[in-house]
């Protein structure tokens, strides 16, 4: 899955593509290093990130699926369900929500009439407070126990089981030992049974390990999404693609 943020405050890439041609331009070249999808999303999640007006998501997301959709599979990273209704009208295939549709009531009626695809992201608190001391009993535990139960709201909502991806929120509300303790045990997250996103890319946990910036956090983020599908994971949201791809597909020629 490659990122594609068209915001000006993104953690990484913010302000990098608010133009639709710049976007459009940086999908195609994540498709052709190979991205099975490009998640769009408008307004920023990064810690401490202040939110947006709906209109302006839209008006900076819709151009850019608009003119993906019809080309490459897209996915609508948005918590707000006018944003999705719109999105998926355009052709988007899949919600990425990081309130795990709690931000907005509407959004699990959205993604269950329009029978796309949903994922549910584990995030403590909202973005602009997130990383204010986030505290666990078990992190693992207690975001298996979310998810579980926001795949089961889901499902009571009419979204059909097998279009629910599960998210764990790498980054979400969490430490740096919080990370690494869901990628330590992320088959416990693995074994609710849905298709595990892992978010890894670029984040500060990595720079905390490796002392390194945003931008040079490419071989941390890699050996982050190699050890994720060592154990189970599914989809990996990455901004470095061709990187990423390369060294799942060693690590997928090694299984049996």
């Amino acid at each position: 899955m490659g990122v594609l943020n068209v915001t000006p405050d993104s953690f990484s890439d913010g302000g990098a593509f608010l133009e639709p041609q710049a976007a459009v331009a940086h999908a195609q070249r994540m498709v052709a290093a190979g991205a099975a999808l490009v998640d769009v999303g408008g307004e920023s999640t990064r810690p401490g990130a202040a939110a947006v007006a709906e209109a302006e998501e839209l008006r900076r997301v819709l151009p850019v699926v608009e003119a993906l959709a019809a080309r490459v599979p897209v996915s609508i990273d948005t918590s707000k369900a006018g944003v999705a209704r719109v999105a998926v009208a355009a052709g988007a295939v899949l919600v990425n929500d990081v309130t795990a549709l709690r931000g907005d009531p509407a959004m699990a009626a959205v993604v269950a009439e329009a029978g796309v695809d949903v994922c549910l992201v584990h995030m403590r608190g909202e973005p602009r407070t997130m990383q204010d001391d986030p505290r666990y009993d078990d992190v693992v535990a207690d975001v298996a126990s979310f998810l579980e139960q926001r795949l089961a709201f889901a499902a009571g909502a009419g979204i059909a089981e097998e279009r629910v991806w599960l998210d764990p929120g790498i980054g979400f509300g969490k430490t740096l030992e919080h990370n690494l303790e869901l990628l330590r045990r992320l088959g416990e997250i693995v074994a609710l049974g849905r298709p595990v996103v892992f978010g890894a890319s670029r984040k500060r946990f990595l720079g905390t390990i490796t002392g390194r910036a945003e931008d040079d956090r490419v071989a941390g983020t890699v050996a982050a999404n190699v050890i994720a599908f060592e154990r189970g994971a599914h989809m990996f949201r990455v901004h470095d693609v061709a990187a990423t791809r390369d060294a799942l597909a060693v690590a997928a020629a090694t299984v049996p």
